[in-house]
């Protein structure tokens, strides 16, 4: 693993094990998109929280397999702001329901995918046990997260920081390149 994603595991888990073993730790750290004048920490402390074990896996797995060659190829500091800005999109996204309760990293993963599938777009990948192209299953990612968006299916499920996880990403990634030497 490389510096950042390891970090970022750990956090992850450590955050995770804190909470299992005291929920009420958690309460104030949980993003509530129409708390956030109230709450504004949560816009960060989100993602670090997590509903579930499989939860806390699968976020971990999608940052452990994408994670350590999108940090290679951007470098340390900009690995870190593309998952915090993904992150941060992720929940100002989630404006769109301003009650709900949003946990998870999901966001900001799902930002270091769209990284992974811009750079390497003909990389396979298994989803669901299928061989497919990385940049074909961020599309089918994002037609999940706006069907179940904008569709109801899936309570429980944050589909608008899945979205914002992957407009956060675009445009970090945007204005990164254009910073860039070419």
């Amino acid at each position: 693993m490389t510096p950042w994603v390891r970090r970022l595991v750990f956090a992850n888990v450590g955050v995770f094990l804190l909470t299992t073993w005291n929920r009420t730790l958690a309460g104030p750290f949980v993003l509530v998109p129409a708390f956030i004048p109230y709450r504004p920490w949560t816009l960060l402390t989100y993602m670090f929280l997590h509903a579930g074990f499989m939860h806390v896996f699968f976020n971990m797995v999608g940052l452990y397999f994408f994670g350590p060659q999108v940090e290679l190829r951007l470098g340390g500091r900009r690995f870190l702001g593309l998952y915090l800005v993904s992150g941060l999109a992720g929940a100002l996204l989630s404006i769109a329901t301003p009650y709900a309760h949003i946990v998870g990293a999901s966001g900001a993963v799902f930002g270091v995918m769209l990284a992974y599938a811009r750079y390497w777009p003909h990389a396979t990948i298994l989803m669901w046990f299928f061989p497919v192209e990385a940049r074909v299953a961020v599309v089918m990612m994002a037609a999940l997260a706006i069907f179940g968006g904008f569709g109801g299916t899936q309570p429980g499920v944050a589909h608008f920081a899945h979205l914002g996880g992957f407009a956060g990403g675009y445009l970090f990634l945007r204005i990164a390149e254009a910073r860039s030497p070419a």
